[in-house]
């Protein structure tokens, strides 16, 4: 099949254009970040309170027939707002580019270092707005959502980093798959493994911001500029845990069928190549971090530098392995 060559250019078109978004994106983040107090959450139920009654008072606080005025929003909430806005176009221009890349290839999206980059940030831009979804869903009983958007500006950097990365270094033009992988189970496997790597990404990142804010916490002199800022301590470790927790059984999945592909393609299940090798490392980690996670000893710090630890190997198995260690899965296209 031939390539649609004006479909590929406006699927990097729209690419570009994701990347401007994520990037302006994550500078709104940022400047909400800059513009919040210290995450105090009583003070931030008590100015919860305060807008919901000035939006709605009673009759005997405010009079038959009058009408008050609702609060205006501070300027670090209205900033946030944008900011997801922008995350949530964002994402469907992204979305779209991929969408253009494999209908002018006529072939899963992702059959090169560029397209498996831009497909693993689609996913974790994806899981942080499913993760502000549902907190907002419950804003009027907490403020989590709100101070979970803190967690934006430090995800969408990574996000930005790798796009950029993708876009100009491991750029490839549209073309088919090499003849190895010409089969359906890269739609099975590789969906697999850049869904759980987008949201493992998203747990690192919250997990890492946990290790900075329970610092604060602990000595509120140090890092007080950037550590009292950030979302609770516990809010931050549910997010990392939740998501490492709901996406593991995907990761096993993604090497079990990696293993049954590997039999189709090469007649063994197991080779101990090096992308398998650092695959299933990875599994190992996450499943000790979750193992931790129910050992009380271990819980909190301990557990959150293991979290930390597995994104850094998945950072590893994406770009030193993929690019740099020559092995069966060396399909990078670059």
């Amino acid at each position: 099949m031939a390539v649609n060559e004006t479909l590929s250019t406006y699927s990097d078109m729209a690419y570009a254009t994701s990347v401007v978004l994520y990037m302006f994106a994550m500078l709104l983040y940022f400047a909400e970040f800059s513009y919040k107090r210290s995450a105090n959450p009583a003070a931030a139920a008590q100015r919860e309170r305060e807008l919901v009654g000035a939006g709605g008072g009673s009759a005997a606080g405010t009079g038959v027939g009058r009408v008050e005025t609702p609060a205006k929003r501070p300027m670090a909430e209205r900033l946030g707002g944008m900011a997801v806005a922008i995350t949530v176009l964002g994402a469907l221009v992204h979305g779209a580019s991929l969408i253009a890349r494999g209908v002018s290839t006529g072939r899963a999206p992702w059959g090169n270092m560029y397209e498996f980059g831009s497909s693993i940030c689609l996913a974790a831009v994806l899981a942080w707005l499913i993760v502000l979804y549902r907190q907002s869903r419950k804003v009027h009983r907490d403020t989590t959502a709100v101070q979970l958007r803190a967690l934006g500006g430090f995800l969408m950097l990574p996000v930005a980093v790798l796009l950029f990365l993708s876009g100009t270094v491991l750029y490839a033009e549209a073309s088919q798959l090499e003849p190895a992988l010409q089969s359906y189970w890269i739609v099975i496997h590789v969906s697999a493994a850049i869904v759980s790597t987008g949201v493992l990404l998203l747990a690192g990142v919250a997990s890492l911001l946990y290790l900075v804010r329970v610092r604060h916490e602990n000595s509120p002199e140090k890092m007080a500029a950037v550590g009292s800022r950030l979302p609770g301590s516990r809010a931050l470790d549910r997010v990392a845990y939740r998501a490492t927790v709901i996406i593991f059984p995907v990761w096993t999945f993604a090497i079990v069928a990696g293993a049954i592909w590997a039999e189709a393609a090469w007649g063994r299940f197991w080779g101990w190549d090096p992308k398998e090798t650092v695959s299933f490392i990875a599994w190992i980690v996450y499943a000790a971090y979750l193992h931790a996670r129910a050992t009380a000893g271990w819980r909190g710090v301990r557990s959150a530098w293991i979290n930390v630890f597995g994104l850094a190997v998945m950072i590893f198995n994406l770009f030193f392995i993929n690019i740099v260690v020559a092995g069966l899965h060396s399909y990078a296209g670059i």
